[in-house]
C-alpha cells in the first residue's frame, strides 16, 4: 500500500458486502420485486428493567443465576470481580513491562516500553471470571477517547495462573503465555483495537460479553457504548421485561391473560438454540443494533462464517475457531430433539438430564443415558473400560475436551467440549489433525493401532454421513460435475454440512453467467433453493443468481423465491443473506484484481438491493482499485445519498477525489468524516497527506499527530509523522514515532532505516 494514502476499508470480515456496476439487468428478464423496507427495531433499551427487578417475583431463579457463570461473568473492577493479581508485580516483555496495580481504588495497567513515554490504562470493565472448565480466562476493558470500550491485550488464565496474549495476527503462535522473550507488539491487540459491541469499523466481539450492549456512532462526538451489565442477565435470554412487569403488577390480570413475556420452556429446539446462539456460536452480522427480543434471523446468519473461511472440518468439528454452534451437526440434534437446555440447567448453569433431573456435573453419564438407556445396563460391555473409570464416561469418548485449535497446542489451556458429539475415529481424526478421544488417554499408541483396536472392539465404525464423505472426496474430483455430485444432496437433512458443501461448490467451481452449467447441477441448486433452512436457501439462490441469473427460466425461479418469502422480515432476512454471498464473491474478485468477475457479482447484488449503502460503498472501492476514480466518486456519492452518516465512506470519497486531482473536494470529504466522527484516524491521516503534498508541513504534522492519537496502531501514520518532523527539523520528536512504525510495520525497511538514522542523530 502506498505511503501517500490509506484506503478506508470497512472492517466487515466475512460479512462485508461488495457492489459493482450499476445493478442493471439483461433485456427481457423478469425484474426482482422491490425489497421490503428494512424493518424498524421493535425493542429499545428502555424496554429492559434489569435482573434485580426480576428478583422481586423470581427469587429462586435469581439466586441460582447470581451464583452462576452468567451471573458472575464480569462487571466493574473490584475485589469481588477481579481474580487476576493486581499486586504490582510486572508482566515482563523483551521490550516492556506492564504492571497491574490498584491505586486509590482504581485498577490500572502501567506500560513502560523501551523508547516510549510511560502510559497508563485504566480498567473500566472486567470480562470473565476464569470460571470455565477446561481453561477459564479474564480480560479487561479500557474506555477510549472515541467512546469505544476496547479489550486490553493482556489476559489472565485462571487454570495456569499466568498472563497471556493473542499473538495470532502478529507472531502467529496463538494465545500464548507472556514471556521475557516476547515483544509487546507480538500481542495482536496492541495498541488496543478490539471493541465491545458490533462496530464494523473495528475488530469486535459483538454483543456477547455483557447484557444489552450497544456501541454505535454518535454523530459529532464519536462512538457511544452502553450496556446494562457486563454480566449475562435475565433479559439476555428472556428478552425485555418491562411490559411483563407492568402487566403482572395489575391487580385485575386474569390467570389466562397475556403476561407480556413468552416462556422459553416451550420453544422448539431451533428456537431454543437461537437463545443460546446469540453468544455461543459463530455468526455473521447482517445488521447492527441487535437487542434480545428482536428476531435473531434479521440480525445474524449462523452458517455464513463458513463462506470465505473454513472454521470447521468436513464433519463440522472445529478447525480454527468456533463455539458450541457445532451442535448443529450432532446426531443428537439432527436425529433427535436435543438443544442446549437438554443438558444445561439455564439459571444456575448446573447439569440435568433430558427429564430435568439434576446431575452431579458435566461428566455425569446421566446426560446421555437418560436417552440411551441401554448403554447404562452394562457400562463395561459398551466402553471396554471399568465402570466409574475415566475411560468409561460417555463424554470421554463422545464429547472430549479438546484444546481450541486457534489457541494453539502450546498456548494457554483453553479446552472446550466437542459439541458435534462424534463417534471416535482414531485414524480419520489423526488425518485431520484432531486429537482423538482415544489418543487423549493413549498417547503411547499410534493412530493406526488405536483404529485397529477400536474396530476389534466395536466392529465397523459408524460411517460418515454422505455429505461429509462428499466434502472429503471433493478434493479428488476431476470435474465440476463430479464435484457437484459429491457436494449437492438436496435430500440431506444436515443443514450446516450442506451449507459447507454448497459454499465449496460456489467458491471453487461456479462462475458468473455460466452457460456451461449442466441441467443436473442447476436442478440440484434449485432444489436446495427451496430448503427449509434459511441460510442454505439463501446460499443456493445466490449460487443460481451468480451462475445462471441471466437465464429467463432461472430468473423466474429467483423472482418466485422472493415473492414467496412473504412478510417483510422474511424478505429482509433472505435478501440480506443472498446479498452477503454475492458481495463476498465480488470482494474476493476485487481483492484479486479480477474486476470483470467483481463487477458481475456486484451488479447482481444491486439487482436485489439497489439502494444498499454498503454495497454501493464497496462498489466505489472496486472502481478505486481499478483506477476508475470518476466511477468511484459516483458510487461513493450514491452510497452517501442513501446513508450520509458513514465516516469511512466520506474518507474513501476523499481519497478518490484526491486521486482525481480535486484536492478541495477531498478536503471537504475528510472534514465531513471528522464532523461525524472527530476521532476518525483515517480522515486525519489523509488530511495530513493533502497538507504535505501542498508543502504545509506544520499542518501535516498536526493532522498526523491527531491520527496517531485517535488510532495508536496506525503504523503508516506514525511513519509519516516521523518523516514530517524530520522535514521540520525536529528529529527528537520524530524518533518515538519512527520506533512505533517499526513496531507496527516490522517488515518495512524504510522505517528501520529511519530509526537507525534518527538514533545516530538524537542518541539513544
Amino acid at each position: 500500500m502506498s505511503r501517500a494514502a490509506v484506503t478506508a476499508l470497512a472492517l466487515l470480515a466475512s460479512s462485508s458486502c461488495g457492489a459493482g456496476a450499476d445493478g442493471s439487468r439483461s433485456a427481457g428478464l423478469e425484474e426482482f420485486p422491490a425489497p421490503s423496507p428494512v424493518a424498524a427495531p421493535t425493542t429499545s433499551p428502555e424496554d429492559f428493567v434489569g435482573s434485580d427487578t426480576c428478583a422481586r417475583c423470581h427469587r429462586d431463579q435469581y439466586d441460582a443465576w447470581s451464583a452462576s457463570t452468567h451471573g458472575r461473568a464480569g462487571g466493574p473492577p473490584g475485589a469481588d470481580v477481579v481474580v487476576a493479581p493486581f499486586d504490582g508485580r510486572p508482566i515482563r516483555f523483551a521490550d516492556a513491562t506492564v504492571t497491574p496495580r490498584v491505586r486509590g481504588g482504581v485498577y490500572e495497567f502501567v506500560v513502560r516500553q523501551d523508547g516510549f513515554d510511560e502510559a497508563t490504562f485504566r480498567v473500566d470493565g472486567v470480562i470473565g471470571g476464569a470460571h470455565m472448565i477446561g481453561g477459564g480466562t479474564q480480560g479487561f476493558l479500557n474506555r477510549q477517547p472515541d467512546g469505544t470500550e476496547r479489550f486490553l491485550p493482556w489476559d489472565w488464565s485462571g487454570v495456569s495462573s499466568e498472563w497471556f496474549c493473542n499473538t495470532g495476527t502478529r507472531a502467529g503462535r496463538g494465545w500464548v503465555p507472556i514471556t521475557p522473550g516476547m515483544r509487546l507488539a507480538d500481542c495482536g491487540d496492541w495498541p488496543p483495537v478490539r471493541v465491545l459491541g458490533t462496530v464494523d469499523r473495528f475488530a469486535n466481539c459483538q454483543e456477547c460479553h455483557g447484557s444489552q450492549i450497544r456501541t454505535r456512532l454518535d454523530p459529532g462526538s464519536g462512538f457511544r457504548t452502553d450496556y446494562a451489565s457486563l454480566r449475562i442477565n435475565c433479559e439476555s435470554c428472556h428478552g425485555p421485561a418491562r411490559r411483563h412487569v407492568e402487566l403482572t403488577e395489575r391487580s385485575d390480570l386474569a390467570a389466562d391473560e397475556d403476561v407480556g413475556l413468552a416462556s422459553l420452556a416451550y420453544l422448539d429446539e431451533d428456537a431454543s438454540l437461537q437463545v443460546c446462539f446469540q453468544c455461543h456460536a459463530l455468526k455473521d452480522v447482517l445488521k447492527e443494533g441487535y437487542l434480545p427480543g428482536e428476531p435473531f434471523a434479521a440480525y445474524y446468519a449462523l452458517k455464513f462464517p463458513v463462506l470465505g473461511d473454513r472454521p470447521y472440518f468436513a464433519d463440522a468439528r472445529v478447525r480454527t475457531f468456533a463455539y458450541q454452534g457445532t451442535h448443529l451437526a450432532s446426531a443428537c440434534y439432527l436425529r433427535g430433539p436435543m438443544d442446549c437446555v437438554s443438558c444445561h440447567e439455564p439459571h444456575g448453569q448446573g447439569y440435568w438430564d433430558v427429564n430435568k433431573q439434576p446431575l452431579a456435573g458435566p461428566l455425569d453419564d446421566g446426560q446421555c443415558t437418560a436417552c440411551h438407556a441401554s448403554k447404562a445396563v452394562n457400562v463395561e460391555a459398551h466402553t471396554f473400560h471399568p465402570e466409574g473409570s475415566e475411560g468409561s464416561r460417555c463424554v470421554s469418548c463422545h464429547m472430549p475436551y479438546l484444546q481450541h485449535p486457534d489457541v494453539g497446542a502450546d498456548g494457554v489451556q483453553f479446552e472446550r467440549s466437542d459439541h458435534t458429539i462424534p463417534v471416535p475415529r482414531p485414524a480419520f481424526d489423526a488425518d485431520l489433525g484432531i486429537e482423538s478421544a482415544c489418543a487423549k488417554c493413549h498417547a503411547d499408541r499410534t493412530p493406526r493401532e488405536l483404529e485397529a483396536e477400536a474396530r476389534a472392539r466395536w466392529g465397523e465404525l459408524k460411517p460418515h454421513r454422505p455429505l461429509v464423505r462428499g466434502i472429503v472426496g471433493e478434493l479428488r474430483a476431476r470435474s465440476r460435475e463430479e464435484a457437484a455430485d459429491l457436494l449437492l444432496r438436496p435430500g440431506d437433512t444436515d443443514p450446516l454440512v450442506q451449507f459447507m458443501a454448497l459454499s465449496r461448490l460456489l467458491e471453487a467451481y461456479l462462475r458468473p453467467d455460466d452457460a456451461a452449467l449442466t441441467p443436473d447441477v442447476e436442478a440440484d441448486l434449485l432444489a436446495l433453493s427451496r430448503s427449509a433452512d434459511l441460510d442454505v436457501r439463501a446460499l443456493a439462490l445466490a449460487s443460481l443468481h451468480y451462475a445462471r441469473g441471466d437465464s429467463p427460466e432461472v430468473r423466474r425461479e429467483l423472482v418466485r423465491a422472493l415473492e414467496s418469502a412473504g412478510e417483510e422480515r422474511a424478505d429482509e432476512a433472505l435478501r440480506a443473506r443472498w446479498v452477503l454471498a454475492l458481495g463476498y464473491l465480488g470482494d474476493r474478485a476485487r481483492d484479486r484484481s479480477d474486476f470483470v468477475v467483481a463487477s458481475a457479482a456486484y451488479r447482481k447484488a444491486l439487482q436485489l438491493r439497489p439502494d444498499d449503502a454498503r454495497v454501493l460503498q464497496a462498489l466505489g472501492q472496486m472502481h478505486s482499485r481499478a483506477g476508475s476514480y470518476a466511477e468511484a466518486v459516483a458510487s461513493y456519492r450514491r452510497s452517501l445519498d442513501v446513508h450520509a452518516e458513514q465516516p469511512l465512506t466520506w474518507v474513501n470519497l476523499g481519497i478518490a477525489l484526491a486521486a482525481s486531482g480535486d484536492a478541495a473536494g477531498a478536503r471537504g470529504a475528510y472534514q465531513e468524516a471528522l464532523r461525524l466522527n472527530p476521532h476518525e484516524s483515517l480522515a486525519h491521516f489523509n488530511l495530513g497527506n493533502l497538507h504535505r503534498r501542498a508543502d504545509r508541513l506544520p499542518d501535516a504534522a498536526a493532522a498526523y499527530a491527531r491520527a496517531v492519537a485517535a488510532s495508536p496502531g496506525l503504523g503508516q501514520a506514525h511513519f509519516e509523522l516521523a518523516r514530517t518532523y524530520i522535514l521540520l527539523g525536529r528529529p527528537a520528536d520524530a524518533l518515538p514515532h519512527a520506533r512505533r512504525a517499526v513496531e507496527l510495520l516490522p517488515d518495512d525497511a524504510s522505517s528501520r532505516a529511519m530509526v537507525t538514522d534518527l538514533e545516530r542523530v538524537v542518541g539513544g
